[in-house]
């Protein structure tokens, strides 16, 4: 099959309900992305736009190139690559640890930088994973529920993966690959037993990593009780609460936050509640409406979907974005602990938003075929 392939009579038109919300998201994250950044940017580089141009140059511009590339290319067409996506989730996050190839950006041992290209592997290797593993459970069909054939090496597989981000640390992204992965074996027909087989041993693996590092503990202690250590772990959630209940009902205007002045990162995990001060809850509900609105869009998409393979990756499209919406925002209202992910078309990140724009452009593809 030719990647741009128009032999297809049921081809149509893309979700473009999907396509505008998502164009409006984008909008209002460099909006917003100005505002939150412009006192950093200042201080730091005396250009209050010097984030925004950032965003545009390394996150929007390639990343509506790879959204029209992914628009136009069959879904059907990843499907020949489905080892391969594996091979190189495996080999972007070894490259982590080589010395050669380490990066000083961020504050985890989480960038690499190749031919001057400085980027996040974990981000790639969530659309990577997706797609493996669309291809894979599709081969598989009528043997996931079988633990030898499918569960066994789903497992090893899943550790694998696990550890290489363990080690990096960045179990916030981890996370958000164990609610994909872990939907996408549940709707390929994983039998409970072994979904629930799975899950303690997350659960035991999770209680290991929080006793193994103190700080992740201090996130959980921050998390029930932020005044504990108002001055040090519990900061970002303290100032990220005032930010939110400042904005009352209407906001502090744009541009008006004065919270992003004591925020940590205000431009990238804290921008929902700078966003949260300036426009007030009303308009806040507005910008959530958005965000449900794509997630809607994206479990429809899912839904309508041709065959098996586009549906798991539809699937595994949806939750993975969704998730990180959800995680972000309700780190920010206390709802549960910090886990440092950006915030889906708003937050500064190129890697983030290229890779998030690349993978709207698949869902947008696999809305092309959907049976209406």
């Amino acid at each position: 099959m030719e990647p741009f392939d128009r032999s297809r009579h049921n081809i149509g038109q893309p979700d473009m309900a999907l396509l505008i919300v998502v164009g409006i998201l984008l909008f209002i994250g460099l909006i917003f992305l100005s505002s939150a950044s412009s006192t950093q940017a200042f201080y730091e580089y005396h250009d209050t736009y010097r984030f925004v141009k950032q965003q545009l140059i390394h996150g929007v511009i390639p990343g509506l190139v790879l959204f029209y590339a992914a628009l136009r290319i069959d879904y059907n067409f990843y499907k020949k690559f489905t080892y391969l996506f594996l091979a190189l989730s495996i080999i972007l996050l070894l490259l982590v640890f080589v010395s050669n190839f380490q990066s000083g950006f961020g504050t985890a041992q989480s960038w690499i930088s190749i031919g001057g290209l400085v980027f996040q592997p974990s981000e790639l290797v969530k659309l990577f994973l997706i797609l493996f593993l669309a291809g894979w459970f599709d081969k598989k069909e009528h043997a996931v529920a079988n633990f030898k054939i499918t569960t066994l090496p789903f497992i090893i597989i899943f550790l694998v993966v696990s550890f290489l981000i363990i080690k990096q640390p960045d179990v916030g992204t981890l996370s958000i690959i164990a609610i994909t992965v872990l939907s996408m074996y549940y709707a390929a027909g994983a039998q409970w037993k072994h979904l629930g087989l799975i899950l303690a041993g997350g659960a035991l693996s999770l209680l290991v990593l929080i006793k193994a590092a103190p700080y992740r503990l201090a996130r959980f202690s921050a998390w029930f009780n932020p005044d504990a250590d108002p001055q040090g772990i519990g900061w970002q959630i303290k100032q990220a609460l005032i930010a939110v209940g400042s904005g009352g009902w209407l906001g502090q205007g744009l541009g008006a936050s004065r919270q992003k002045s004591y925020l940590p990162m205000p431009a990238n995990d804290s921008i929902f509640a700078v966003i949260a001060e300036e426009i007030g809850f009303i308009f806040t509900v507005a910008l959530l409406f958005l965000f449900t609105v794509f997630m809607y869009k994206g479990f429809q998409v899912t839904k309508n979907a041709p065959d098996n393979y586009a549906k798991l990756i539809a699937l595994g499209i949806t939750v993975w974005i969704s998730s990180q919406i959800f995680i972000n925002i309700a780190g920010m209202l206390q709802l549960m602990p910090l886990t440092g992910v950006p915030l889906p078309f708003i937050s500064l990140g190129g890697t983030n938003l290229v890779v998030t724009l690349l993978s709207v452009g698949i869902l947008a593809n696999i809305s092309r075929f959907s049976q209406r």
